[in-house]
């Protein structure tokens, strides 16, 4: 068994990079929102133009950050994930810097991150997206499939945790699918199997009982 999981509104209850946007940047960045709404404009495009719209030190920066929550019981997942030997990676079309700095006050530091790099400094920040994919379904700057694929041997169990449009063509390798808000909506719409969760409590039980019925049939 191998998690993938997805950051912004799935472990973190709010999207940190729109929460950066709205605190730190120019308003500018809404009129690429739009533009990416309309399909004028890929994800990746958006956010590499909205970054660059951020104001602020990095002291303003961590700020804004450390204001972030995590979602209910996020904390105990990882710790039952680690006591079972379960590889988990968060993978996130958001920023590095903003993940890491969350997870890092958390004491969560330690999990592997896969996510757009932020870069530059102060006033002049750029991104750049070295998981991003020439023809990505999503658009987006983190291919989340090509993540899948170069993390998760083809024969492992793949668990994809997540909630947003960046997460739609992932969903479909999954093995056990846990959804909510755009991607529970988009699983519902194409019949996909699927568990619809609120925190990660639910998730830690579900999983806990899925890998015991694998553990079991090994050992037969």
């Amino acid at each position: 068994m191998r998690i993938f999981c997805d950051f912004d509104g799935t472990i973190a209850k709010v999207d940190t990079t729109d929460l950066v946007l709205t605190r730190l940047a120019d308003p500018a960045w809404e009129d690429l929102e739009a533009r990416w709404t309309r399909g004028e404009i890929t994800a990746a495009a958006c956010m590499r133009g909205q970054i660059a719209l951020i104001g602020g030190d990095e002291a303003a920066l961590d700020a804004v950050l450390d204001s972030v929550e995590l979602a209910d019981g996020f904390a105990e997942f990882v710790a039952w994930c680690q006591a079972n030997a379960v590889p988990l990676t968060v993978v996130s079309d958001g920023v590095d810097r903003f993940i890491a700095r969350i997870l890092g006050r958390h004491g969560l530091d330690h999990l592997p991150v896969v996510a757009n790099r932020l870069a530059g400094a102060a006033l002049a920040r750029s991104l750049e997206q070295p998981w991003s994919r020439a023809g990505c379904a999503a658009g987006s700057g983190v291919c989340k499939c090509q993540v899948a694929a170069a993390e998760a041997p083809s024969d492992d169990f793949m668990v994809f945790i997540g909630d947003g449009r960046s997460d739609f063509c992932v969903s479909g390798r999954a093995d056990l699918l846990f959804a909510r808000d755009k991607l529970a909506a988009y699983a519902r719409s194409r019949a996909m199997p699927h568990h619809e969760f609120s925190d990660f409590h639910t998730i830690t039980t579900t999983l806990a009982a899925a890998h015991g019925r694998r553990v079991r049939r090994a050992a037969i």
